[in-house]
């Protein structure tokens, strides 16, 4: 059986509330192919060599920097969206990861939001780095729907190099996923995997334990020449001990590895 190329790494959100650093030492546990870096407010996760001496000391290689663009990082490097990127930007060239994830604008940030397909595109163009925005959702309370992302929070009806598809976020969102993923087409570049049940919340559940079809999307990335990474990123805040986080970290790697080696044997049966 031959298992595809794509690469499986461990986003070190999934790991939250533990550190940064216990990431990579459980992504080197359990055989992870490498991490994405979320940058928030952790400051091992903004210091570029602090996160290149744990990588050199675990043998576990940073594939994507996630750039600090949620509510609780408005301060964390500078509190120019701008400069986030651009330093986002130098911390993946530094590292040698290949992507950077970037969310869309807030709505209250008008400039920034009315200037981040061009400015996006220009960066991109700078780089050997891929930008690859990500799909976000409508904000939701009881019967009331907040549009929070601009120019869209469905990021395929602007004209973006290379997108992060995030199957937690498609739930969130209640829209079809492999409709999105095929909108997206050759221009997916990196995807975030987890699970959700149509949920107000943004769940990020291990995958399999939700309706995203997980399972489609990995054998059809695994039979369509896909060049980018897989990253798991799944909430295990309620995990009641390091066991058991681990125990999910586990299942989703084993359940990521699994359907795109069975797509492989599908593709030579």
């Amino acid at each position: 059986m031959r298992v595809p190329d794509a690469k499986v790494a461990l986003s070190t959100a999934s790991v939250y509330p533990e550190s940064t650093a216990t990431a990579f030492e459980v992504a080197a546990r359990l055989g992870y192919d490498g991490v994405e870096v979320m940058v928030w407010t952790d400051p091992v996760s903004q210091d570029v060599e602090a996160l290149r001496r744990l990588s050199d000391h675990h043998r576990v290689p940073i594939l994507a920097v996630h750039a600090p663009c949620l509510l609780i990082t408005q301060r964390v490097w500078s509190t120019d969206p701008w400069t986030k990127l651009q330093r986002a930007r130098a911390a993946a060239e530094r590292l040698g990861a290949s992507t950077v994830v970037v969310h869309p604008p807030f709505r209250w940030q008008r400039q920034y939001a009315r200037d981040f397909v061009t400015g996006i595109g220009r960066m991109a163009g700078e780089t050997d780095v891929r930008f690859a925005v990500e799909n976000m959702y409508p904000w939701r309370y009881k019967d009331r729907e907040m549009l929070a992302y601009a120019p869209e929070w469905d990021v395929t009806k602007d004209d973006y190099r290379h997108f992060t598809l995030d199957l937690s976020h498609t739930s969130t969102a209640r829209t079809d996923t492999l409709a999105m993923l095929d909108r997206m087409g050759d221009r997916l570049g990196h995807l975030h995997l987890a699970d959700g049940r149509g949920s107000a919340k943004d769940e990020h559940l291990v995958p399999g334990r939700g309706v995203q079809p997980c399972a489609e999307v990995l054998e059809r990335l695994a039979t369509t020449g896909f060049d980018g990474h897989v990253v798991i990123e799944v909430n295990t805040r309620r995990a009641m001990s390091s066991a058991e986080r681990e125990a999910d970290l586990a299942e989703a790697l084993a359940f990521t590895r699994l359907h795109l080696a069975a797509a492989s044997r599908g593709t030579r049966a």
